[in-house]
């Protein structure tokens, strides 16, 4: 996979204008900058948070050099009226405009949907909130980990008899990301007929909520409530989390040749006559004294022994990665899921691939995210068409920053 600058893209000549903080909005705009979208960044002269972010290397914060990636960066005071205007004159020859702020700051500063829509008929506004932006939890803060909470998701996340636990990854953010990246493509579709750009809604919680699907009509036909699970899939057996000599291993066979299958490997054809797992539901039924069964084969061999066995046998099986097992395993690389990506101060950094992949038109990654403000000056001349007095004296004003302009101040 390219980390150059060949290869177009598809959305190449779609400019994206991006105003979002942490993880949400970054990530959707990333997503769109790796297929070829000219994303360009508004940051305060402070930059995102995220840059304070994750861990660091000579420091350069390694959360940033990845969810900025792709992206051009132009540090501007919105509090200022000089920066309003260089925003607006951005916005007038953009395709999209992302924002994650709380519902009302973009109105505060002037660049609500009915603003942006009268500078920009043909813009498509997405728009990434905690709890979208009408309802009466519109205006309340809110992360993906409090609209986990919020949407029931929190509830079922980790070990029945232990408080509801975090999953180490934020992944209602990412998931609303990609929302909002489909919402985005189905407005720029929408328009190629109507001619004028739609707001997105993307609410976080709406996507924590969306992947109860299954539980949803089971409560309202049903009254079932659902409850932490473990490691198991509910009603569904086997199919969980097994201990090994050296860790645990994940088999699903949750249909009856898989599971015939996975008898044989682990020889032990007796359970197929054993009335209480004779059918898919009496498995899910009887979850407990199966999984000890299958637990008493995998605990006596080590989890590559445990998954090869598996893997001869056409079970489902994994065992539990750690990012170490990732950076060694030749599918990682043959599927160019980790690539090395030149940056100025660190040399490289190794970062995720480009997801997904098209046969044509695949996605490629121009450069690692840039130093906030590091393309002020290239933007307002290459884009804006501004002169080099004019430059200056919005660097003299405060009202855009570059590094260079930031150092020269402290």
């Amino acid at each position: 996979m390219s980390t150059s600058q060949t290869g177009a893209g598809p959305l190449a000549g779609v400019r994206v204008i991006e105003l979002c903080n942490t993880f949400a909005g970054p990530a959707c705009a990333r997503m769109l900058a790796d297929f070829g979208a000219d994303v360009i960044k508004v940051e305060p002269p402070e930059g995102d948070p995220v840059r304070q972010m994750g861990m660091f290397a000579e420091g350069v914060s390694l959360q940033a050099v990845s969810i900025q990636r792709g992206k051009r960066s132009i540090a501007v005071d919105l509090k200022t009226p000089a920066g309003k205007q260089v925003l607006k004159e951005l916005l007038a020859g953009a395709d999209v405009m992302i924002e994650n702020n709380r519902p009302g700051v973009m109105e505060r500063l002037g660049f609500g949907w009915d603003a942006v829509h009268a500078l920009n008929e043909r813009l498509v506004m997405v728009r990434i909130s905690g709890y979208g932006q009408t309802g009466p939890n519109a205006a309340r803060p809110g992360y993906g980990a409090i609209c986990d909470a919020f949407a029931g998701v929190r509830e079922l996340t980790g070990d029945p008899d232990r408080p509801p636990s975090r999953v180490a990854l934020a992944t209602t953010d990412y998931l609303t990301a990609v929302y909002a990246a489909f919402g985005t493509m189905m407005a720029l579709f929408h328009r190629q007929s109507s001619g004028r750009g739609q707001l997105v809604d993307a609410a976080l919680y709406e996507t924590a909520f969306s992947m109860m699907e299954g539980f949803v009509p089971a409560y309202e036909k049903l009254g079932h409530i659902p409850k932490r699970q473990g490691p198991n899939l509910p009603n569904v057996a086997p199919n969980s989390l097994y201990p090994t000599t050296d860790g645990y291993v994940l088999i699903a066979a949750n249909n009856r040749p898989t599971w015939e299958r996975l008898l044989g490997a682990i020889d032990r054809q007796d359970l197929a006559a054993d009335p209480r797992f004779a059918s898919v539901y009496l498995r899910g039924q009887n979850a407990a004294a199966l999984d000890a069964g299958i637990a008493e084969w995998t605990s006596r061999f080590t989890g590559e022994e445990v998954e090869a066995a598996m893997l001869r046998a056409g079970v489902p099986s994994s065992r539990v990665f750690t990012l170490a097992d990732v950076f060694r395993d030749p599918h990682f690389a043959a599927r160019q899921m980790l690539v090395d990506v030149p940056h100025p101060v660190l040399g490289s950094t190794r970062q995720q691939g480009v997801v997904p992949k098209l046969s044509e038109t695949p996605g490629h990654i121009r450069w690692s995210g840039h130093e906030t403000g590091a393309d002020s000056a290239g933007i307002l001349s290459e884009v804006l068409g501004y002169g080099e007095e004019t430059i200056q004296e919005l660097l003299a004003s405060g009202a855009v920053h570059t590094p260079a302009h930031q150092t020269e101040e402290a």
